[in-house]
């Protein structure tokens, strides 16, 4: 999604949306429509800036992703 490259889905983040905020889902076992990004904070960073995320995840309005950003940091220190 953020920098639109292909890889294993093994290799990507999932992204549902909980509660109005996006949620990482890392092992891919959370209900609901899912969006795909590279676990690297320039990727989650381009996905944001493009407003990715509530397009691919077809919801309206803007969608908090602090917990996403946190998890991607932690992964990557």
């Amino acid at each position: 999604m953020g920098c639109r490259e292909r890889a294993a889905k093994s290799d990507l983040l999932r992204i549902v949306v909980i509660e109005g905020a996006c949620a990482p889902d890392p092992r891919g076992t959370l209900p609901g429509r899912g969006a795909y990004v590279h676990p690297v904070p320039s990727c989650l960073d381009l996905a944001v800036r493009r407003r990715a995320f509530p397009r691919s995840l077809r919801v309206q309005g803007p969608l908090d992703t602090a917990d996403i950003r946190c998890y991607v940091e932690q992964a990557n220190p």
